[in-house]
């Protein structure tokens, strides 16, 4: 199969989609993979390596229109819809319930096109979104810290404190992987740290595994509303897999914050967790609404790209094998897992929570597949 890799032109975001031990791979296997010039530079993979590799450099169109199969990080912009068509697979990061344009792009096109994010397995993990969550989550604690400094319009707290002077409070909403990371490195720094979720089981395994150096509170929209009250930097840390991020966080608890505190919102992606999140980039990383700073970057790992590439890659590539193998139809029936991650297919959404945020009819993938093959 023919696998593309192009340069992503999103503001600010220096990730590739594939690294030269990635191409090696799919070259070693019989596949034909071609890089755009320059894709992997910001990522600190010249094309040399790439070319080394086995892999063909071309432009930026050749790629869009010679690939069978073509890889990205974040979702096509604006300006790459007119590249969208029927019989390219495209695997990605798509976080499409929260983007109606390019959903109706990617449906009008006849495209099919698999989202990174909700690839699941049947237990409900997401192992390909874990590694940029695992990353997006400690990302966010040091954003926290850092945007609490005075210069920076922040209250001018150290979040880990001095002998004598109490650390900074860190609210965490949400327990999962971004969750679970955040607190990692807030508690690192030294800080008070609090977690809220709704699974009794995952507290449980939260209170084991941070061997009790966290205080974890069931979740709920009165203990939200207290928790935030209180906190120097609240992280959040929900999601619901594919679907809008729900807006725990209102703009009137916003507004009894401290001045000069923090909001991190990891769920950006998807929507955003608090009524006052806007999307914003790593040029322009914060805003402030009633004195308190948002920090609210659509692609948080974009900011480490060499290490965000490398864990994207180690995680992305046996499910770019399957495709490349074995056609998306086969590697789909083969992997349910895989299957979940398609989000449209043949002008039809595949994934319920994308069709239900843009009130689109919802196709099964099944019957999809079955009149494709007819």
């Amino acid at each position: 199969m023919r696998v593309g890799v192009v340069k992503e032109i999103k503001s600010d975001e220096y990730r590739v989609a594939l690294t030269p031990a990635g191409a090696r791979e799919l070259v070693q296997r019989g596949h034909d993979v071609v890089i755009e010039t320059g894709a992997g530079e910001g990522s600190a993979f010249p094309d040399g390596a790439y070319e080394a590799a086995g892999a063909r450099i071309a432009s930026v169109g050749e790629v869009w229109a010679d690939s069978e199969l073509l890889l990205k990080v974040k979702e096509p912009i604006a300006a790459e819809y007119p590249n969208l068509r029927e019989g390219l697979v495209l695997f990605t990061f798509l976080h499409i319930a929260a983007d109606e344009p390019l959903t109706r792009a990617l449906v009008d096109s006849g495209i099919a096109a698999v989202a990174y994010e909700t690839v699941a397995t049947d237990s409900g993990a997401l192992p390909l979104l874990a590694p940029m969550s695992e990353i997006a989550g400690r990302l966010a604690a040091q954003a926290g810290a850092y945007f609490l400094e005075k210069p920076l319009g922040g209250r001018g707290l150290l979040l880990g404190g001095v002998p004598g002077v109490a650390p900074g409070r860190v609210l965490i909403i949400g327990g999962g992987i971004v969750g679970y990371n955040a607190a990692v490195i807030a508690l690192g720094l030294g800080a008070n740290v609090t977690i809220l979720d709704r699974s009794i089981d995952r507290m449980r395994h939260l209170e084991e595994i941070l061997s009790g150096r966290v205080s974890l509170v069931m979740s709920s929209s009165l203990q939200i509303e207290e928790s935030v009250k209180e906190a120097d930097v609240v992280i959040g840390a929900v999601l619901i897999p594919g679907a809008l991020a729900p807006k725990l966080v209102t703009r009137a608890m916003i507004a009894e914050m401290k001045d000069g505190s923090v909001f991190a919102d990891v769920a950006i992606d998807q929507g955003g967790c608090a009524e006052t999140s806007r999307p914003t980039t790593h040029s322009e990383p914060v805003y402030k609404v009633d004195g308190v700073t948002h920090y609210c970057v659509a692609n948080m790992p974009g900011a480490v790209p060499i290490t965000s590439t490398k864990a994207l890659t180690n995680a992305t590539l046996p499910y770019v094998e399957a495709i490349a193998d074995h056609g998306l139809a086969d590697a789909v029936a083969r992997d349910q897992a895989l299957a979940r991650g398609v989000n449209v297919l043949d002008g039809k959404v595949t994934y319920e929570a994308v069709a239900d945020a843009h009130d689109l009819d919802y196709a099964p993938l099944e019957d999809v597949l079955r009149l494709s093959a007819v």
